[in-house]
């Protein structure tokens, strides 16, 4: 089994009385995408320089690929890539050459460089721009840019802080894209904050939520919704009248029970056996056309985390 990419153990950082992070604890295995959630303040961002090595933590431990915070921050940064508040693209300069600047900061060996610059922007979609300057491009396409710019060096690590925050919808779904074919091709370990819940749904296969500065749960996003929220059905169909309901309503399974416009929900208590639930509906007199055992979004765990911690 390979060691993991990051591993945390009650990591803490104070600044003056203000306890920012307090005692993370968890592990990312390699190649895995994780999504670091929680609300504005919550301690994302200082947590992830304290995972560069930019912070120093009060206490607590961490390794990076191997490679401590506190006293190898140069390493970690080496091997790291890292898009946050700002792109790090040179909007004077065009495509080409600000992935030219970095792959020589890099010191990429020449020919290695200009074969890595035109695989990144043909893969980002941007190779028949690649000589125009950044300056007039959108913030998709800077994005894209600059996601480039962060793997250039093959990092088997890259720290992503809200990468899709302020795209429209096709700039967005691209961005995704590319994370996607990052860690499936290219065997990069993602750690990504971000607001949107569906986002994080769809890419991560573990997410962390905090929330001042603790970790108040983990798992996948299904594990969290499965542990969260009890089961429903929803049904669609006709006859869910009044009296119907009440009788479905008496079962000792049913948690709750609602109807509009020709649409069920059915709150059940535990992993019940839905079929008997569904019997017992049409044998009250609806006349029942689907059924679907719904599950709680990833967005609806996080509120429901939220107003618990409150």
């Amino acid at each position: 089994m390979s060691a993991p990419a990051i591993s945390i153990d009650r990591l803490t950082r104070d600044f003056g009385t203000l306890r920012a992070v307090d005692q993370l604890s968890f592990e990312v295995p390699a190649g895995a995408i994780i999504g670091f959630l929680g609300p504005n303040g919550s301690g994302k961002t200082t947590t992830i320089k304290l995972l560069l090595g930019l912070l120093e933590p009060t206490a607590g431990s961490a390794t990076i690929l191997g490679f401590d915070v506190r006293t190898q921050g140069a390493e970690i940064r080496e091997r790291t890539g890292a898009v946050l508040e700002h792109t790090g693209v040179y909007e004077q300069l065009s495509a080409e050459d600000n992935l030219e600047f970095y792959g020589r900061v890099w010191r990429l060996p020449a020919d290695e460089r200009r074969s890595r610059i035109r695989t990144l922007l043909t893969a980002m979609d941007l190779w028949d721009r690649r000589r125009e300057k950044a300056e007039g491009w959108s913030r998709g396409m800077l994005q894209r840019l600059a996601l480039a710019r962060a793997i250039l060096h093959r990092p088997a690590l890259l720290f992503l802080d809200e990468p899709t925050a302020g795209l429209d919808v096709m700039a967005a779904t691209a961005v995704r894209e590319d994370l996607e074919r990052l860690a499936r091709t290219e065997g990069v370990t993602i750690f990504l904050t971000t607001h949107n819940m569906t986002e994080a749904e769809r890419l991560c296969s573990t997410v962390v939520v905090i929330r001042k500065g603790r970790v108040v749960a983990s798992g996948s996003p299904a594990a969290l919704s499965a542990q969260r929220t009890a089961p429903r059905l929803e049904i669609t169909g006709r006859g869910f009248g009044a009296e119907v309901l009440e009788r479905v309503r008496r079962l000792p399974e049913v948690a709750g029970i609602a109807s509009a416009d020709g649409h069920c929900s059915i709150d059940l208590r535990g992993s019940v056996d839905a079929a008997g639930v569904v019997r017992a509906l049409v044998e009250a007199g609806a006349e029942v056309d689907e059924v679907v055992r719904a599950k709680a979004s990833l967005e609806e765990v996080f509120l429901t985390l939220m107003q618990e911690e409150r």
